[in-house]
C-alpha cells in the first residue's frame, strides 16, 4: 500500500507541477508546495524512522524509492544528456581537476552538479570568495599533506587488520592538516551564535561544523613513528631489544667480512677497490669466477656479464642466518605494534572518514579559486528567480584559446528580464526571449554557448568571468538544441532530431526554464520551416519560458515586434571592412549580409546579380535599409557611449577634485596645528632656558635690568604665539612665522653678544685681557674649561692634540680643541671660590667616586618616548652633559617617529651645543628616523 500510494502521488503531482499557467495556476502552485512537503516528510520517515522497518533491507528500499520519487518530481532537468559535452563543461571539469592537490578534491569535482537551490549556490560562491580573501590576507593557511587514506582507515573495521607504516604516516600528516585547518577557522569562534555571524570567514567556518579532530591519535602516532615515517626503536621494549641485537650482529658480520676481504686482497684474490655488497639481504663479496674455489662460501648471485660472482663466506653464513631471523622477529613486532594501534583507531573510524570531507571541501574550494584567477572570474550577485543582466561576460574556454593566438576576446553584454522588471524599468530592449540574427560566422553560436556555459557554471557553484556589476538569476531547467543530432540507428534526420528536441522542450518548459536553440527552424524547406518555428515560439511565449535563440528567418525577426517579452538582437558586422565584429546589440534585428559575404568570398558578380534578380529588388532594398538602420543606430550608440564616458570622466574628476580640496584643507589645518604645537614647545624650551639664564644671572650678581629685558622678550614671544589661529589665511600664517623667525634671530644675535653667564665680578680683569688670553695657544698650567660648560680645570700635560686636564681633583683626557682658556679671576669669583674650596677640600674623594660611578654605569642610549617635550629635553640635556664628561664619542637618542615634533625639538637643542659635531638618523634597519645618532667631538 505504501508503494502504491507513492506511485499514485508521483504520477499525479509530477505533471501537475509543470502546468503553472492559465486558469488553475494557483492550484498547481499549491499542489507543488504540498507535494514537496509530503515527499520531504516521506524522505525523513524513510531515513530516520525505525518503528515501521522490520529489517535494514526494508528501510533501504523505502529510502531509495522515496528519494527517487523526490528527485523525479523536483530535480532540475538538463537536456539533452550530453549537455555538458556540447557546451564544453567537461573541459571545465578537467581544468578544475588539474588545480586539485589530491584525489579528495578531484572526487568533489566529479560530484559537482547543477542545482536550483539559490541558498546552496550563494553558499558555494561565498566559500570561494572568502577563500580568495583568506589567501590574500594570510599566507599561513595550512595547505600541506592532503592525503586520502580513507580506504586504509575503512579497512581497519575488520579485526586483526592494520595500516602499514607509510599509510600511518600519511594518516598522521593529514590529521595534522585537519587539526590546523579547524584551529585556523575556529580562531575567532565565540560561544554566542549571534556574535559568530561576525566571523571573518563565516562560510568557511561552517565547513568545520561537525568535524572531529584527533590530536590524541596524532600524539600516539608520534610515539610510534619518527619524522621520516619509520617505526621508532622506542615503540616497544621488545622492538628496542631486537634492533639492538640486530645492530650488534650486523656489526659483527661486517667486521668478519672485512677481515676476510682484506686477507683476500692481500693474497691477490680480490681487487683492492672491491667492497662488500648486499644480495638477497645478505652481505657478500664480489670476486672473479676463477677465484671462487679460493674462498670457501656460498655463491648467491652472478653479474649479468658473468665476470663477477657474489660469495657469502662460510664464516658469516650462520651469523647472516641469525640476522634474517632477527629481521623476521622485527617485522612481527612491528605488525603487533601496528595492530595494537589499529585497535585504538577502530572506534573512531567513521569520525575520521567524516573529517576528511573537510580536506576534500578545502581542496575543491582552493581549486575553484585558482581556476577563477586563471579566468579572471568573480562571484556575481545572484537572485532567487530567473534573471540575466550580464556585463562584460566572457566565454572562458574561448578566452584561453584566443590568448594562445594573442587575440582578444569580445565580451558579451546581455539582458533577460521578466515582465515585472521590464515594466518597472521601462526597458524595451529586454525580455524573456532573445532572438539573435546576423551574418554567418558572426558569433551567434558562440553567444549561445557562452550563455549556456556561464549559467551552468554559476548553478554548479563556480565563479564566472564577467563584471562585478553583473546580476544573475536561477533557472530550474536548461534545455539546448544545437548542432546536428541525426541518428541512423533511430532513423532520425537532422530536421527530425530538431523536431524531437522541440517536442521535449514544449512538454517540459515553464517560467523557470532557459532555452538555448541554435539555427531555429532550419533543416527543411524555408517557408514551412519558418512557419513551424514561429508556431513553436508562440508556445514558448505562452509558457513564459526564457531563452536565447539564433535564426536567419525574417518572420522570426518580426515576431518580436508583435509579442511581449520577446526582443531582437543582432550580431554586428562591419560592411566597410567586410568582417564580423562579434558584438551583440539588443533591440534590433540583424542582417545576414548574404550578398556581401558572397562577394567577399569571390563568387562571380554575374552569379550575385542573378541571385539578386531571383529574390527581387524589394528584398534587396529592404535588407539594405535594414543595414543602414543598423549602421546609423550603431553610430549614434557609439556617440551616446562616448558622451556617457565623458560625463563619467568629468564626474570622477569633479569628485577627485573635491576630495583633493578637502584633503588639502585637512592637511593645511594639520600643518597649522603642528606648527602651533611646535611653537608652544619652543616657548616652553625658551621659557626654561630663560629661567636658567635668570638663575645664573642671579648667582653671578647680574643687574635687574637684564632680567627685566629677558622677561619682556619672553612675553612678546608668547603674545605672538597666542595670535596664531589655525583658521587664519596662509599669508597671515607665513607673516607670523616670519616675525617669529626674525625675533628668534635677533634673540640669538643678542645672546652671542651677551657676556658669559658667569661674568667677572666687579673689579676683575678686563675683556681685553680675557680676549688676549684666549687667543694664545694652550699651555701646561693654563686654566681652561670645556666649551659650553662652566666646570673649570687646569691643564696638566699636552700631547699633540690631546690634553690631560684636572677637574676638581679628577684627571680627564680629551682633545685640546674641546677646551677654551679662561682667566683665573673669572673662574674664582667669591661665591664660586668658597664653593670650590668646600667642594675640593671637603668632598674631593666623594666627587671622584661619583664621577667614576657615572662612567661605569653610563649607557650610550636614552629612551624618551612617551615624555612631554620639556621633560624629554631636560633628560637629554643631562644625558649629553654626562656623555661629554665621561668622554663618550657617540650616543643614541630614542625618541620615536610620531609626528616628528620631539625629534625636531631634540635636534634644535643639539645644534646649540658646541661639543656636538653632528647628528643623523639611525640606519633604517635599526630604527631609522625614530632614533637620532649624536657624534660628540
Amino acid at each position: 500500500m505504501f508503494f502504491l500510494f507513492l506511485q499514485i502521488f508521483e504520477r499525479f503531482f509530477s505533471p501537475l507541477r509543470l502546468r503553472r499557467e492559465g486558469k488553475y495556476a494557483w492550484f498547481a502552485l499549491l499542489c507543488d508546495f504540498v507535494a514537496k512537503k509530503v515527499l520531504l516528510g516521506l524522505h525523513y520517515f524513510a531515513t530516520s524512522s525505525r518503528r515501521y522497518s522490520r529489517s535494514e533491507m526494508k528501510r533501504k528500499i523505502i529510502f531509495s524509492f522515496a528519494f527517487r520519487s523526490l528527485n523525479r518530481t523536483f530535480a532540475p532537468m538538463i537536456y539533452p544528456r550530453n549537455f555538458e559535452e556540447k557546451i564544453g563543461f567537461n573541459e571545465i571539469r578537467t581544468i578544475l581537476k588539474g588545480k586539485c592537490m589530491s584525489s579528495l578534491g578531484k572526487e568533489k569535482v566529479d560530484e559537482m552538479a547543477f542545482t536550483q537551490e539559490v541558498d546552496v549556490i550563494r553558499e558555494l560562491l561565498q566559500q570561494t570568495k572568502e577563500f580568495r580573501l583568506l589567501q590574500e590576507e594570510h599566507d599561513d593557511f595550512p595547505l600541506n599533506y592532503f592525503f586520502d587514506v580513507r580506504e586504509s582507515v575503512a579497512r581497519l573495521r575488520l579485526e586483526g587488520t592494520h595500516m602499514e607504516e607509510e599509510e600511518l604516516f600519511d594518516l598522521k600528516r593529514s590529521l595534522e592538516t585537519i587539526i590546523a585547518i579547524v584551529k585556523f577557522l575556529r580562531n575567532n569562534e565565540n560561544d554566542d551564535e549571534n556574535e559568530n555571524e561576525n566571523h571573518p570567514y563565516p562560510s568557511l567556518y561552517r565547513l568545520t561544523e561537525g568535524i572531529v579532530t584527533f590530536p590524541q591519535l596524532v600524539q600516539r602516532i608520534d610515539q610510534i613513528l619518527d619524522k621520516f615515517g619509520k617505526i621508532k626503536d622506542t615503540a616497544s621494549t621488545e622492538l628496542a631489544r631486537i634492533r639492538k641485537e640486530l645492530a650488534k650482529m650486523e656489526g659483527s658480520v661486517s667486521r668478519t667480512l672485512y677481515n676476510i676481504l682484506r686477507t683476500a686482497q692481500s693474497e691477490g684474490l680480490v681487487e683492492k677497490d672491491i667492497t662488500p655488497t648486499l644480495r638477497d639481504g645478505r652481505l657478500v663479496i664480489p670476486i672473479a669466477p676463477n677465484m671462487k674455489r679460493r674462498i670457501s662460501g656460498i655463491v648467491h648471485d652472478e653479474s649479468a656479464s658473468g665476470k663477477t660472482l657474489f660469495i657469502e663466506p662460510t664464516e658469516v653464513v650462520e651469523a647472516n642466518n641469525h640476522i634474517r631471523e632477527l629481521e623476521h622477529d622485527e617485522r612481527k613486532e612491528i605488525i603487533r605494534i601496528l595492530t595494537d594501534f589499529a585497535n585504538d583507531i577502530r572506534p573512531h573510524i567513521q569520525d575520521i572518514i567524516t573529517s576528511y570531507k573537510l580536506l576534500a571541501e578545502v581542496d575543491f574550494i582552493r581549486a575553484k579559486v585558482e581556476m577563477g584567477k586563471m579566468f579572471q572570474a568573480i562571484e556575481p550577485i545572484v537572485k532567487a528567480h530567473p534573471y540575466m543582466d550580464w556585463i562584460h561576460a566572457i566565454h572562458p574556454l574561448l578566452q584561453q584559446s584566443l590568448a594562445k593566438q594573442n587575440k582578444p576576446v569580445v565580451p558579451l553584454e546581455i539582458v533577460l528580464q521578466g515582465d515585472k522588471e521590464t515594466r518597472k524599468q521601462g526597458d524595451k530592449n529586454s525580455g524573456r526571449l532573445l532572438i539573435i540574427s546576423g551574418p554567418n560566422a558572426g558569433g551567434k553560436s558562440v553567444c549561445l554557448k557562452t550563455v549556456g556555459l556561464l549559467q551552468y557554471m554559476l548553478q554548479c557553484g563556480l565563479p564566472i568571468p564577467m563584471s562585478e556589476r553583473s546580476t544573475c538569476g536561477i533557472f530550474n531547467h536548461i534545455m539546448m538544441d544545437i548542432g546536428d543530432e541525426q541518428s541512423i540507428e533511430n532513423d532520425l534526420s537532422t530536421y527530425s532530431s530538431h523536431l524531437l528536441n522541440m517536442k521535449n522542450m514544449m512538454k517540459q518548459a515553464n517560467d523557470h526554464t532557459l532555452l538555448l536553440i541554435d539555427e531555429f527552424g532550419t533543416g527543411t524547406e524555408p517557408t514551412i520551416g519558418g512557419a513551424i518555428a514561429e508556431a513553436v515560439l508562440k508556445q514558448f511565449c505562452k509558457k513564459k519560458a526564457w531563452g536565447v535563440i539564433t535564426t536567419h528567418y525574417q518572420n522570426l525577426k518580426h515576431f518580436a515586434d508583435d509579442h511581449e517579452g520577446v526582443v531582437n538582437g543582432a550580431m554586428l558586422y562591419d560592411r566597410k571592412e567586410m568582417q564580423a565584429l562579434f558584438q551583440l546589440a539588443i533591440g534590433r534585428p540583424g542582417s545576414s549580409f548574404a550578398i556581401e559575404i558572397a562577394r567577399k568570398t569571390g563568387i562571380p558578380e554575374e552569379v550575385i546579380n542573378d541571385a539578386s534578380d531571383i529574390v527581387g529588388t524589394d528584398y534587396i532594398q529592404s535588407d539594405k535599409y535594414l543595414q543602414d538602420i543598423v549602421r546609423d543606430k550603431r553610430y549614434w550608440e557609439n556617440k551616446r557611449q562616448t558622451i556617457h564616458q565623458h560625463e563619467k570622466r568629468l564626474e570622477v574628476k569633479g569628485e577627485k577634485l573635491e576630495a583633493d580640496l578637502q584633503e588639502i584643507d585637512k592637511e593645511r589645518k594639520a600643518i597649522l596645528r603642528r606648527a602651533k604645537e611646535q611653537a608652544e614647545e619652543l616657548l616652553q624650551e625658551t621659557n626654561k632656558r630663560i629661567e636658567n639664564a635668570i638663575r645664573e644671572i642671579r648667582e653671578s650678581q647680574a643687574e635687574k635690568e637684564e632680567t627685566r629685558r629677558i622677561r619682556e622678550e619672553l612675553n612678546a614671544f608668547s603674545k605672538d604665539l597666542a595670535d596664531i589661529d589655525t583658521k587664519a589665511e596662509d599669508e597671515k600664517i607665513a607673516r607670523k612665522i616670519k616675525q617669529i623667525q626674525e625675533r628668534k634671530e635677533r634673540r640669538e644675535k643678542r645672546r652671542k653678544e651677551r657676556p658669559h653667564p658667569l661674568p667677572l665680578p666687579k673689579g676683575g680683569a678686563s675683556e681685553t685681557a680675557k680676549a688676549s688670553t684666549t687667543e694664545k695657544p694652550l699651555q701646561v698650567g693654563d686654566t681652561v674649561r670645556i666649551k659650553g660648560l662652566t666646570s673649570v680645570g687646569t691643564i696638566e700635560t699636552l700631547d699633540g692634540k690631546m690634553a690631560t686636564v684636572i677637574f676638581g681633583g679628577m684627571r680627564t683626557k680629551m682633545r685640546a680643541e674641546r677646551l677654551e682658556r679662561t682667566s683665573a679671576t673669572a673662574a674664582k669669583s667669591e661665591g664660586q671660590q668658597k664653593y670650590e674650596d668646600f667642594f675640593v677640600n671637603k668632598n674631593s674623594q666623594m666627587t671622584r667616586n661619583t664621577i667614576d660611578e657615572h662612567r661605569n654605569h653610563f649607557k650610550q642610549d636614552i629612551d624618551i618616548r612617551g615624555m612631554r617635550a620639556d621633560e624629554a629635553l631636560n633628560q637629554v640635556q643631562y644625558f649629553i652633559d654626562d656623555a661629554i664628561l665621561v668622554g663618550v664619542g657617540r650616543v643614541r637618542i630614542l625618541h620615536g617617529k610620531g609626528n616628528g615634533i620631539l625629534r625636531q625639538l631634540i635636534r634644535q637643542y643639539l645644534q646649540t651645543i658646541p661639543n656636538v659635531s653632528g647628528f643623523r638618523d639611525e640606519h633604517v634597519q635599526f630604527g631609522g628616523a625614530g632614533i637620532t645618532v649624536v657624534d660628540i667631538a
